[in-house]
């Protein structure tokens, strides 16, 4: 997504005004819906207070667009006014309204559903299944509830918070997603096994590229240079 200041508030202010224009400019990254009460971090990005605040709940909370470090975070106040000021046509039913109001008109607007479903069923009928041959090593399901979209911290502190009495035996996510992990494998104590074996994460030591070989002539090296 384009970062917001790189734009013209006039242009963009006629554009959505007249419902010819592009309103993905005043789109939250992580809700996809209009900015609610936006915010900037200091990359740049912009998005609604309240996905910020899901974003900056990991013990090392990043930018959900480009990964770096959240800090400090600002009031967009001219996003905020361009969004008072605008209007835009209703992709469901074509009413003019405006952009500070979308959100509640799209929610209550049948149409707008209607529009929604057909989307999601022509994109499922084009578009091929994709099978990417390398495993998702960065977002993991909270084994417990499903919780999609997790990085490392997020699901120790996701687990730790909502099911410390949980005693069900888990599959690690972590672990499955590794070279050498076992999909099949559950832990009998899933939170004291992400406190003692994640508390770091894997990418900063391993290089997934090398084969196994290679990984146990750089052990017997390494091994052999400490003594």
């Amino acid at each position: 997504m384009a970062m917001l200041g790189g734009f013209s508030s006039a242009q963009h202010k006629k554009n959505a005004s007249d419902g010819t224009g592009d309103v993905s400019e005043f789109l939250c990254p992580v809700c996809l819906e209009i900015f609610d009460s936006p915010v900037r971090t200091q990359c740049g990005h912009t998005f609604c207070q309240s996905c910020l605040q899901e974003c900056l709940r990991p013990q090392k909370p990043v930018c959900a667009v480009c990964r770096a470090a959240l800090g400090h975070c600002t009031k967009a106040v001219e996003v905020e006014a361009l969004i008072q000021a605008s209007a835009a046509a209703c992709k469901g039913c074509g009413t003019q309204v405006g952009l500070s109001q979308m959100r509640a008109h799209t929610a209550s607007c049948s149409k707008f559903q209607e529009y929604i479903e057909e989307g999601v069923r022509t994109t499922a009928q084009t578009q091929p299944a994709i099978i990417s041959p390398v495993p998702n090593r960065y977002t993991f399901t909270c084994p417990y509830c499903n919780c999609p979209n997790l990085d490392q911290d997020g699901l120790v502190e996701h687990c730790t918070s909502l099911h410390s009495r949980d005693s069900r035996q888990v599959v690690c996510p972590i672990c499955a997603s590794m070279p050498w992990g076992d999909p099949n494998y559950r832990s009998a104590d899933f939170l004291q096994h992400l406190k003692i074996r994640h508390t770091f994460s894997y990418d900063t030591f391993v290089d997934y590229s090398t084969d196994e070989h290679t990984m146990i002539q750089e052990a017997l090296q390494r091994s052999l240079l400490d003594h």
